[in-house]
């Protein structure tokens, strides 16, 4: 090893999220535009997909047909499909639908929880038990996501004691494993470190997973950063797709192409085919009729021009 050498694992875990955070802001997708998205992005190798978010339709009209696609994702059984749920009663539905490994957002912020859920911090961790239940009921897993585990557009900083303190409580209450939401994207790489150490540190043997926004250009830096400190968990969203609708100035999300080709190019395994992906990123194109944000998209994949590539 030499000063210049990066410490990072063999192989990560990627989840593809641009069917649910991905599509959450855009114009409703017809059925047959998601089924095509959903084809192309089994296609890249990607092994763990959130296929859609049981919420109320009137708040995410874009994703009101939550239960039909749910009900197609059988055709693909190699997947592990994965549904996020705001409460109870989207966990019931979620269930019934045939998704039992369950995401439930909490947000560390008071005003995002508010804004998001309409109620307190404290009450959406309250309600984590209930829908921990549920999801191990049907034979499923529930993972915490912590929206604004950094910064909220309503309270500003969150102080790392807080998202602490949900992390602790979320795993006491029947959390099977973690995920810290950099919702509005004011991150860097330091704070990402220091966070992780400290939710490690409170919830020791829990998978602790991040959820990174692009929104002013460090989401790439903050990956690598976890990554580097141990993670191997992290969502991606195909062609950058994403952002809150309850977070002011929340952008996209880290995209999958993006994210696979700076890990590929760095020696670690993803499992997904990066020619593949942008293929995937093609057919989202279409679905959502207008460009998107990924620069690795725009740019056409790895191509280097040999007298480029020569020095």
């Amino acid at each position: 090893m030499n000063e210049f050498d990066l410490v990072l694992p063999a192989a990560v875990d990627i989840r593809e999220v641009g069917m649910r955070d991905g599509l959450q802001l855009e114009a409703p997708v017809p059925l047959a535009g998601k089924l095509a998205m959903l084809e192309a992005l089994v296609a890249t190798g990607v092994r763990r997909i959130e296929a859609t978010s049981f919420v109320s339709p009137k708040a995410v009209p874009a994703l009101a047909d939550a239960d039909q696609v749910a009900a197609e994702l059988a055709r693909w059984p190699e997947v592990h499909w994965s549904a996020l749920v705001a409460n109870a009663r989207g966990a019931v539905r979620a269930v019934d639908a045939g998704v039992a490994d369950l995401e439930y957002v909490v947000s560390a912020s008071d005003g995002h929880s508010r804004a998001n859920a309409g109620r307190s911090t404290a009450e959406a961790v309250g309600a984590v038990s209930e829908v921990a239940g549920l999801a191990h009921g049907a034979g499923g897993s529930l993972e915490v996501i912590i929206a604004t585990a950094w910064d909220c557009p309503f309270d500003g900083r969150t102080p790392i004691s807080r998202t602490v303190d949900v992390a602790r409580a979320a795993v006491t209450a029947g959390a099977d494993q973690l995920c810290l939401g950099d919702t509005i994207g004011t991150t860097t790489p330091l704070r990402v470190v220091q966070l992780l150490d400290a939710v490690r540190r409170a919830c020791p043997g829990v998978a602790v997973g991040v959820h990174f926004h692009d929104t002013r250009g460090t989401g790439q830096a903050n990956a690598l950063a976890a990554v580097q400190a141990g993670v191997t968990q992290l969502d991606a969203s195909i062609g950058g797709l994403g952002g809150c609708p309850f977070a002011p100035g929340a952008s996209g999300n880290i995209a999958t192409e993006e994210l696979v080709y700076m890990l590929e190019e760095s020696g670690v395994r993803t499992g997904l085919d990066l020619d593949a992906v942008l293929g995937a990123a093609r057919v989202t194109e279409e679905a959502v009729g207008h460009e998107l944000p990924s620069s690795l998209y725009r740019a056409g994949g790895r191509s280097v021009p040999r007298a480029l590539d020569a020095r």
